[in-house]
């Protein structure tokens, strides 16, 4: 479909070849103009607010800022600019963080052309697009169990991050300036989520599934 204006393009990957790549791939298109190109997050950010593209390319894994991150901070600071997550990579939570971050598809770098475009359009007209792998891996999300301490809350997960510091009741109550009568809450309530019986469970559970600092 023609339009009055050529989509505005942005290229954010770590590797110039694949920027290069792109690059005069999106020059075989009428309706398709490079404004931008950047190696990181950080740059992609700084050369959003200064070229407004339309649309985004964004790799997922580079230096300095990766591309989750700065999905999350060009949306926000950007709302106009849709992006799409081009990578390498299709797990459900490289997938999962994308969507989240704000990104409006998810492509893999070996795509057809036709699809690479059709994306850009879409996500231009504010469509979104995934490529069959990734739409994939967020039904195998979907269906997954939820993970150990997924609905605690930022107060029970204060409480834990000092259970595994080896604090008491009481210490923990010093801390946080609350009752023990409040922590012996939390921790009942922490203990409850998680599933376990027993302060050592806890913290041992806490540790194995990251679930703090």
């Amino acid at each position: 479909m023609s339009q009055s204006k050529p989509i505005r393009v942005m290229i954010v990957d770590d590797h110039a070849v694949v920027r290069s790549g792109l690059g005069a791939f999106l020059m075989a298109y009428d309706d398709l103009e490079l404004v931008g190109e950047a190696r990181d997050g950080q740059e992609a950010l700084h050369q959003c607010q200064l070229k407004c593209p339309d649309v985004i390319l964004m790799d997922l894994l580079m230096p300095v800022m990766d591309g989750v991150e700065a999905t999350r901070a060009i949306r926000a600071s950007c709302p106009e600019v849709q992006v799409i997550a081009l990578t390498s990579f299709v797990e459900n939570e490289r997938v999962q963080a994308a969507l989240r971050a704000g990104a409006i598809g998810y492509l893999l770098k070996n795509t057809s052309a036709a699809e690479l475009v059709n994306a850009i359009r879409s996500a231009a007209a504010g469509k979104p697009s995934l490529a069959p792998e990734a739409a994939q891996a967020l039904m195998r999300a979907a269906a997954a169990p939820p993970p150990p301490g997924f609905d605690l809350t930022d107060r029970e997960r204060d409480v834990l991050q000092l259970m595994v510091e080896g604090l008491n009741n009481a210490e923990i109550a010093d801390r946080l300036v609350v009752s023990r009568s409040t922590v012996k809450f939390h921790v009942s309530n922490v203990l409850s989520k998680l599933g376990v019986t027993s302060r050592t469970e806890a913290v041992a559970l806490a540790i194995q599934s990251k679930l703090v600092k």
